[in-house]
């Protein structure tokens, strides 16, 4: 398989030009490549925005699920800190002898 001539980035820039609103004919022609190499590079941009559009849902969820984690063990740490301040006011008080 040949290697393309136009890096990423290039690719990117002539994928734009279609949204800056040049024509297709125009692009492919000033370019020399033909619409359906143009349509693969948008589809395989576009994938590649998807795939970071679900990367980064799967990063806010775990986010999501670390904070609660986090809450709920400030929780837990909370209730033990009070215990064990409480337990050390209990042994502090001398034993009352009935």
């Amino acid at each position: 398989m040949r290697k393309s001539q136009f890096s990423e980035s290039q690719r990117q820039a002539i994928v734009a030009k279609l949204d800056a609103g040049h024509s297709l004919e125009s692009i492919c022609r000033e370019h020399q490549i033909s619409p359906a190499t143009f349509y693969k590079w948008k589809r395989e941009q576009s994938d590649q925005q998807d795939e970071a559009k679900r990367e980064l849902k799967q990063l806010r969820e775990e986010n999501s699920r670390l904070k609660k984690m986090y809450a709920e063990l400030q929780i837990d740490h909370q209730i033990l800190r009070e215990g064990y301040e409480f337990a050390k006011k209990i042994s502090a008080q001398p034993n009352k002898k009935r």
